[in-house]
């Protein structure tokens, strides 16, 4: 009777070509490194396969990131990385100043805490109404 866990089964299918059945010695070998290497192969290119999935998106990011940064100005409404949306007044090197506010408070930032640059020119006052900035 045929059984899964027949231990003459399973012996032979463990078996990696314990017995030569009419090849050489050298086919043999080869062969069977050939067929041990495969997963690791597979392997491999499935690592390299999702590293190169993980990392060209990123680097696309991180370059549109780096332009925008790049491209800021004085007049720019912006929100910073802490929430805070406001107007560019001033910008050098590594520095921005930001107007915040019906005052016109002035913020300095480091430009890379400029999360992103707004398209709206609106701005909230202390009331919490929205206003058009001029």
């Amino acid at each position: 009777m045929f059984s899964l866990f027949n231990p003459v089964l399973l012996v032979g299918l463990l078996s990696c070509g314990g017995e030569n059945s009419g090849s050489s010695a050298s086919d043999s070998g080869a062969t069977s490194g050939l067929t041990g290497m495969l997963p690791i192969i597979i392997m491999l290119a499935l690592m390299i396969g999702m590293f190169l999935l993980m990392s060209i998106p990123q680097r696309k990011r991180e370059k549109k990131v780096k332009e925008m940064l790049a491209s800021i100005k004085p007049g720019d409404r912006v929100r910073t990385i802490g929430g805070i949306y406001g107007t560019v007044t001033n910008v050098k090197d590594d520095v921005v100043t930001i107007s915040v506010g019906p005052d016109k408070a002035r913020l300095v930032f480091a430009r890379g805490a400029i999360a992103t640059i707004e398209d709206a020119p609106v701005e909230a006052t202390i009331d919490g109404d929205v206003r058009d900035v001029k």
